[in-house]
């Protein structure tokens, strides 16, 4: 089974926005949410965008691998940042997080191009 990161990020782009359509007060506060757990702070924000990396990863969610690899790349991660955060989701996650490892792997070859 092939996945396209970037084809996930777009999916998930478009049916956010329609959920924030029909829920704008609860989307609009998690954004908010968002924005102010990943701003620059005593960590930067690549170091938040790996912690989500591996989260996601070990929440078996392939649209928070997609949105927090592509996030830790524009941030400045190196290929190496990310596969020792895949390293440190799998310690955690056990197994499953082998398997979403290697698939965020995947997304961080596809979306680093």
């Amino acid at each position: 089974m092939t996945k396209s990161y970037k084809q996930i990020n777009q999916d998930q782009q478009a049916m956010g926005s329609a959920y924030k359509k029909a829920s704008t007060e609860t989307m609009s506060a998690f954004i908010a949410l968002h924005q102010a757990a990943l701003k620059e702070g005593a960590l930067s924000v690549k170091h938040k965008e790996l912690m989500a990396t591996a989260i996601g990863i070990a929440a078996r969610c392939d649209g928070c691998i997609a949105a927090h690899v592509a996030a830790a790349l524009r941030a400045g991660a190196t290929r190496q940042e990310l596969v020792e955060t895949i390293d440190v989701a799998v310690l955690m996650g056990g197994g499953p997080s082998v398997i979403y490892g290697a698939q965020a792997l995947a997304a961080v070859d596809e979306l680093a191009q």
